[in-house]
């Protein structure tokens, strides 16, 4: 899902779509001046990309898996933070409830990182038990 996802950031629709969350992020808005709009998107999904591959790894590599689940961690996390600083996330209506676009888009990514932590967690424990299976930490 994360690739896929990644995947889509190389199209102009897609690029486009993600151009307001990062224009109205006081974290991420300064990208663009010195990244295209087209620029950062890619570059955002060649991340997601890396993460993906990297949690996928996890059967043969869990320490390295551990990098795409905190990558994907604080890509989500960055992206949840426009929940906060984007226009037009909550309709008016009194009570907090999210706008289609791009109150309901960004709320897939909660789903992402408890998927990402849920990774993290599994890829620990696995570098964890190999390590142990080698007595004294070392690979052999």
């Amino acid at each position: 899902m994360i690739a896929w996802i990644g995947a889509q950031k190389f199209t102009g629709y897609e690029a486009a779509a993600i151009q307001p969350l990062i224009a109205n992020s006081p974290i991420f808005s300064w990208l663009y001046s010195i990244l295209s709009v087209r620029t950062f998107a890619a570059v955002l999904g060649s991340l997601e990309i890396v993460a993906a591959l990297l949690i996928a790894i996890r059967p043969l590599w869990p320490r390295i898996s551990i990098i795409g689940s905190v990558m994907g961690v604080l890509l989500f996390l960055s992206t949840l933070s426009f929940l906060f600083t984007t226009p037009g996330v909550t309709v008016p209506s009194g009570l907090l409830v999210l706008s289609v676009v791009p109150g309901q888009f960004l709320l897939k990514d909660l789903v992402l990182i408890s998927a990402s932590l849920w990774t993290l967690g599994d890829s620990l424990g696995a570098a964890l038990r190999r390590r142990g299976a080698h007595g004294d930490g070392e690979r052999r």
